[in-house]
């Protein structure tokens, strides 16, 4: 498929995808006149570099985690970088649920005072 459409279908803008080839992310195959074509199977790594990003993983880590994607097999060093993430996000997630129920704890309050 073509850029375009890649785009579309991932969510993501074409600007994205030529960001993630300029990474190393990405490596479509080119027509003998230049054009990028992509694999079916592109649309769900886009998508999951997406979620990564979201996560807060930096394009470094995404591209050193790449090989775990594409074929299911890990360095020591890449458990240790996964781990690292993991641990990370979930960090995050529990200052999140922490603010989150902040958040209804004031709304509550905002419902009795009216």
């Amino acid at each position: 498929m073509k850029i375009g459409e890649l785009a579309q279908r991932a969510g993501v803008s074409v600007r994205a995808l030529r960001y993630y080839e300029e990474r190393g992310l990405l490596s479509p195959e080119r027509t003998p006149s230049g054009q990028r074509r992509y694999t079916e199977e592109t649309v769900e790594v886009v998508r999951l570099f997406q979620r990564f990003y979201a996560a807060g993983l930096s394009s470094r880590a995404i591209a050193a985690l790449l090989p775990c994607v594409n074929n299911g097999r890990t360095t020591a060093a890449q458990r240790d970088m996964l781990q690292f993430e993991r641990d990370g996000l979930a960090d995050r997630v529990d200052e999140m649920t922490h603010t989150l129920h902040r958040l209804d704890e004031l709304i509550t309050a905002a419902d009795h005072h009216v």
